[in-house]
């Protein structure tokens, strides 16, 4: 009976107690929950280093900012389109009109024609043939008869021509290295090859030789060009002083002068007087440069190969005939620079 007394007087306190503790002990909120979660979160990926796709030495040390991380150089970077702009439309080139041909004695002969604003048939022959340039009030009968009146002459250059031209194709091309000659104002000038910090070039007129300093490693085609460069620069120094001398003589002033490197044709003047030179000029004597000189300058007072003309050549150089056919003659002689 004393324990029953006892456990009804217990019972009151004992749930007195287990409500104190429902109160001290609460389950976990969901809030609760996600602060847990994301603090191992962080614990564990604080042991973890960032991934970079660059080298070791370009990973950035600074404070994290919003600049993106480097991109490796052996990662291939994103293509980006970048605007094209339509390529301009260029009309194609004009064919080159086909030559006509002519019966001449026993030969067929070709010619190309071309209509002009000149007043009378004029004959060209280079290493393409014959070359027609006639006024448009001109018939094809009438150049036919033109070019039958001259045939001789005709047949005889495009023989010279081709004589030349084969003549010119069998010489050996001159050899690229120290000691080789070269052609210079009518005579052979060596060349000397030397090493150096920087490309440059030298001519000694006691030795008549012309020193090419080339850094190591020069290839054949830059001494080729470099000496080019110097044959020009000497050429238009020299034309132009000449040009000058044989103007005054002849009582004429040129509008312009400047440098060709046409194949067949040694010098050219414009009815605005520009005067053009080859520059291959340089390789023969100055008194045939001055020939061709004196041959261009009358050009500014007879446009034609007249009797007139060629008074007026005599006026400043009286041996014209005889230079005429001496720089034919040593064209053939050149040696193939620069083929």
């Amino acid at each position: 009976m004393d324990r029953i007394r006892n456990a009804r007087h217990f019972a009151p306190r004992l749930q007195r107690w287990l409500d104190d503790l429902a109160t001290l002990v609460k389950p976990a909120s969901p809030k609760d929950d996600a602060s847990q979660l994301d603090l191992f979160g962080r614990e564990a990926q604080s042991s973890l280093k960032p991934v970079y796709t660059a080298p070791v030495w370009s990973i950035p040390t600074a404070p994290a900012s919003n600049t993106p991380p480097p991109v490796s150089p052996y990662v291939a970077p994103p293509q980006t389109a970048v605007p094209v702009k339509p390529r301009a439309q260029t009309p194609p080139p004009p064919e080159q009109m086909p030559k006509r041909q002519l019966m001449v004695g026993d030969f067929v002969l070709e010619y190309s024609l071309r209509r002009s604003t000149r007043r009378s048939i004029g004959f060209m022959i280079d290493d393409e043939g014959l070359r027609v340039t006639a006024p448009k009030r001109i018939s094809i009968a009438e150049i036919d008869n033109a070019i039958r009146t001259k045939q001789h002459w005709i047949l005889s250059k495009l023989k010279e021509r081709r004589e030349r031209r084969a003549a010119r194709l069998e010489k050996p091309p001159v050899e690229w290295i120290d000691g080789a000659q070269l052609p210079y104002l009518g005579a052979d000038i060596t060349l000397r090859l030397l090493v150096g910090g920087r490309n440059r070039s030298s001519y000694n007129p006691a030795t008549r030789e012309l020193s090419m300093v080339l850094v190591p490693g020069a290839t054949e085609t830059l001494l080729k060009e470099r000496v080019k460069a110097w044959y020009q620069q000497e050429a238009k120094v020299l034309f132009e002083q000449r040009l000058d001398m044989y103007a005054e003589r002849l009582g004429v002033r040129y509008h312009s002068f400047g440098l060709s490197s046409a194949g067949t044709r040694w010098g050219s003047c414009t009815v605005d007087r520009k005067i053009r030179l080859n520059w291959k000029l340089i390789h023969f004597s100055q008194p045939l440069i001055d020939y061709v000189i004196a041959h261009e300058l009358s050009h500014i007072l007879e446009m034609n190969h007249s009797a007139q003309f060629w008074n007026t050549v005599g006026l400043i150089y009286p041996e014209y005939e005889e230079a005429k056919n001496l720089l034919r003659k040593r064209a053939q002689e050149l040696p193939v620079l620069f083929p």
